[in-house]
């Protein structure tokens, strides 16, 4: 619904500024500013329609010409009339852009200028014949010198104007992240109070650990029983510390999270750049020579972008670590069924048969560092698919064999991730 009313909307926009013109010598002929809006809005909104875009386009400058000229300078529909052929105009210049997108995807500022001045030359010969029919092939080809000039001219804007438009989003986009990375340095110098605490009843844990553990070993041998009844009181107070000083904890993060944490919304383009970013220097960090290639579908606007951050990236790590040295990761987004897609697809060690079905279980991983006896999890493929499961109405699956590599698929409906019903 919303990409229907923003493609009216650009009509009306080609039609207004067809109003800035410049006279041609053949009758009723005009050199518009809206042959430089269309190509424009066409690179801006790639998800376009180009045909339909033209149709409309066509339509509202023969709209906006009737109202205002017809009224000041004659009949209405003489006025009309006269304007049509400029409606064909762009219902050409939509389908000549329509074929060649097709082909050159996907379309840079640069291939822009060339197909915004092949499509403005042609669908200019297009309406001067239909308005002088064969006068128009001189000896000399003087009016198509003109309308082959024009076309490059008005490309020259488009490129121009084209330019000025990624570096303005570019500077935006750059603002937004440095904000969102002063924000983030906030919470991270604030969550260092919570982790000291943390650490504090990890201590305090391996104490209770160590005296339950004395306890059974005396229960089991059936000696010291006279100290039983005071040891279980001890390890019942420092279990009740434990969970009064990370009740603290919690609610330290909650408060902090509530307070600081930006809950605007993000574009998925953004939140792409982001995520090639953190990737490309954790690759660069692990000194791996791993490829990811990245098929974005549609950019969509969503404000649970800390969510799909968490799960993209922690599954995509998950797939660089599987890869000891070197290989290859895509990472596509589709639509299907009103349901955004993501898939994750590696060619590391695989994960066994036997495994499959205990991956999402809490406490696996099958990367244990067994020098230290520490962990390697991110997040978790457990919590991962709770975040999926609870926060987005989603859900993963995966396909893997030893030695190939694996596949996951994440599925979020449309609605939660976009907040928006289709």
């Amino acid at each position: 619904m919303r990409k229907h009313k923003e493609i009216v909307i650009a009509s009306l926009v080609v039609g207004l500024s067809s109003l800035l013109y410049i006279d041609f010598y053949v009758k009723n002929f005009k050199f518009s500013f809206a042959g430089v809006m269309f190509p424009l809005l066409l690179f801006m909104y790639n998800e376009f329609n180009p045909i339909l875009f033209g149709v409309l386009s066509g339509s509202s400058l023969v709209l906006f010409r009737g109202i205002f000229y017809g009224i000041i300078q004659g009949p209405f529909v003489e006025t009309i009339l006269y304007s049509m052929p400029e409606n064909i105009f762009y219902i050409v210049y939509g389908l000549l852009f329509y074929g060649i997108k097709r082909k050159f995807q996907p379309i840079t500022h640069n291939k822009m200028f060339i197909i915004a001045a092949l499509s403005d030359t042609f669908s200019n010969i297009i309406e001067v014949y239909i308005r002088i029919g064969r006068n128009l092939f001189t000896t000399d080809y003087g009016m198509i010198k003109i309308l082959l000039l024009v076309g490059l001219l008005r490309a020259g804007l488009v490129w121009l104007m084209i330019t000025g438009y990624k570096y303005y989003k570019l500077l935006l986009i750059k603002e937004e992240h440095d904000k969102r990375y002063r924000n983030l340095l906030r919470l991270t110098s604030q969550l260092k109070t919570e982790v000291y605490w943390m650490e504090k009843n990890m201590a305090h844990i391996e104490k209770v650990m160590s005296n339950a553990y004395e306890l059974f070993s005396n229960i089991n041998e059936n000696i010291n029983r006279e100290n039983w009844s005071d040891v279980a009181l001890e390890i019942a107070k420092d279990v009740h510390e434990i969970k009064k000083e990370y009740g603290l904890v919690v609610m330290g993060i909650e408060e902090i999270m509530e307070n600081r944490l930006d809950n605007t919304g993000m574009y998925f383009s953004e939140l792409m750049i982001i995520l090639k970013e953190t990737l490309e220097r954790d690759i660069k960090k692990q000194n791996k020579n791993i490829s990811i290639e990245y098929k974005t579908g549609k950019n969509f606007y969503t404000e649970k972008h800390y969510y799909l951050m968490s799960i993209l990236r922690n599954i995509v790590m998950n797939a660089i670590d599987s890869i000891e040295n070197e290989g290859n990761i895509v990472l596509t987004h589709t639509i299907e069924n009103n349901n955004h897609q993501f898939t994750i697809i590696d060619n590391g060690c695989g994960i066994d048969d036997e495994d499959l079905p205990h991956i999402f279980s809490p406490g696996y991983s099958t990367k244990i560092d067994y020098n230290t006896g520490q962990i390697n999890r991110g997040l978790g493929l457990t919590l991962i698919e709770k975040l999926l499961q609870v926060q987005l109405k989603g859900s993963i699956h995966v396909k893997s064999k030893v030695g190939q590599g694996s596949t996951f698929t994440i599925s979020i409906p449309v609605r939660e991730l976009e907040g928006i019903n289709e």
